[in-house]
């Protein structure tokens, strides 16, 4: 069972392979007697504020592996001093895909909120990238709206046929990406996650911008949907209650966003959920009564329910907000 992602953290594994970041030469760290095999791990670049800017370390690591051998790779911080827009990132990336025929994963933007605010993050159009490496598996995206068009997501309809699982984690997810996601070919595709955000970060979809993903017929191999870190988790979850995709699925998760009790019910009361291996509902501000009902979902039907402790709300004070787990 895959453990749900549900923070900003540096994964420690990626594709099923141990994350290694490339030592940047006169870093001050100890150069390793021998690196690890091209193939063997999903290979980090990082240029941290002290670095010499990422095309001297994206030149560096091409003459220190065999990208041809380079089956995962992780882009972690990529400016010098200042933050920078990830185009030129992609650019490079992409300009060289024809050296990376091996590679099957991705990771846009490994940042941590020490090193730059997710929603600070100063993107693009990650588009090229799906166009120019038409066997990639996984994608995973971090970063949404910065505040700046010209510096926000952006995805673009495309076909395919190779990508299974996608993810976007978001403290501001622009709906012109949900709607994008939905209007895309993308045949093999058994994984989807998104994280929806804040509408002080950009994150402004709405229900009906997901409806393509909720219709069951857009992504036919889908068996994990994520609709995560939304302000509107009880609409999500009231049209996830009805929606054709569920039956397919063997996997849902509406964490960390600011589910209650209302959007847990028509959860609850909606289509059975008996058929999922599980359920994420971590980081939100249920009742105890709604919580035990589902509780009891798990143990009766053999449904993991990944419930926590509610989140510290009073429903009846309408100064006390509900908060999702990743906004900033």
């Amino acid at each position: 069972m895959t453990t749900p992602v549900t923070d900003i953290e540096h994964p420690c594994t990626f594709h099923d392979l141990p994350v290694f970041t490339l030592p940047e030469p006169g870093d001050g760290h100890p150069w390793p007697a021998t690196l690890p095999s091209a193939d063997g791990i999903a290979w980090r670049l990082d240029c941290g504020w002290d670095g010499h800017g990422f095309a001297a370390t994206w030149q560096h690591f091409l003459k220190t592996v065999d990208p041809a051998q380079v089956r995962a790779l992780v882009i972690g911080p990529w400016w010098d001093g200042e933050y920078s827009s990830l185009a030129p990132v992609v650019e490079l990336i992409t300009s060289d895909a024809a050296r990376f025929p091996a590679l099957r994963a991705l990771f846009l933007a490994d940042v941590v909120g020490e090193e730059c605010e997710v929603s600070w993050l100063r993107m693009c159009d990650i588009t090229p990238v799906l166009r120019a490496f038409p066997l990639l598996e996984e994608l995973v995206v971090r970063g949404g709206g910065s505040g700046l068009d010209e510096e926000s997501l952006e995805l673009h309809p495309v076909r395919h046929e190779a990508l299974k699982c996608l993810r976007f984690e978001s403290g501001g997810l622009p709906g012109h990406v949900v709607r994008a996601v939905g209007t895309c070919e993308l045949p093999a595709l058994e994984r989807l996650e998104l994280w929806f955000g804040s509408q002080w970060y950009a994150g402004d979809a709405t229900v009906a911008d997901m409806a393509p993903l909720l219709s069951g017929g857009t992504f036919p191999r889908l068996r994990h949907l994520g609709l995560q870190n939304s302000e509107i988790q009880d609409e999500i979850a009231a049209a996830v209650a009805s929606a054709p995709v569920v039956a397919q699925l063997d996997s849902l998760a509406l964490s960390m966003g600011t589910l209650s009790d209302a959007g847990g019910l028509a959860l609850l009361e909606g289509q059975p959920l008996t058929h999922l291996d599980y359920l994420d509902l971590q980081h939100h501000y249920l009742g105890d009564e709604v919580m035990e009902r589902f509780k009891e979902l798990g143990e009766r039907d053999d449904v993991h329910v990944y419930l926590d402790e509610a989140d510290d709300w009073d429903p009846d004070d309408e100064d006390d907000a509900r908060y999702v787990a990743v906004s900033e």
